[in-house]
């Protein structure tokens, strides 16, 4: 992966985390994915203040979660985010869970922010300046980030 990947996230699958069947359960793929989108910002050095500043605002349109391994309790887990996608009133980043221990891919999430008018309550174009940052930011998506 390239140096546009960054870590969003790392945890411990508690047994609460867990179903019936033993394995974290998917409102809690759902929980730490949504919190390593808001990570993603920073972690590329668009913090949640400067997005507010340049007049964006962000809120998901769509999601995609693809479980590749169980996690069980007690196991760490580390997620590596990245912008993959740039349109003219969307960002789409990617997001990768892997077992801290033994580097195996637990699951992704693929997720289509949209830009927000909040005022308006619409959709609204990126503005410029925001544009101008993810543009030297996307990731460039290899076999192994597509797996």
């Amino acid at each position: 992966m390239d140096e546009n990947w960054f870590e969003t996230g790392r945890g411990v699958v508690f047994p609460w985390h867990c179903d019936h069947f033993g394995h974290m359960n998917v409102r809690w793929y759902a929980h730490v994915f949504d919190d390593a989108g808001f990570h993603l910002w920073t972690a590329a050095g668009m913090s949640q203040e400067r997005l507010r500043a340049a007049g964006a605002g962000v809120v998901v349109a769509r999601i995609a979660i693809d479980y590749r391994r169980e996690l069980r309790a007690g196991e760490l887990f580390v997620i590596r985010s990245a912008f993959t996608r740039l349109g003219n009133r969307s960002v789409t980043h990617l997001a990768r869970m892997t077992n801290a221990d033994s580097g195996e891919l637990c699951a992704t999430q693929e997720t289509v922010e949209v830009f927000f008018d909040f005022d308006a309550r619409r959709a609204t174009d990126m503005p410029a300046a925001v544009r101008a940052f993810l543009a030297g930011r996307i990731a460039t998506l290899d076999a192994a980030a597509r797996a």
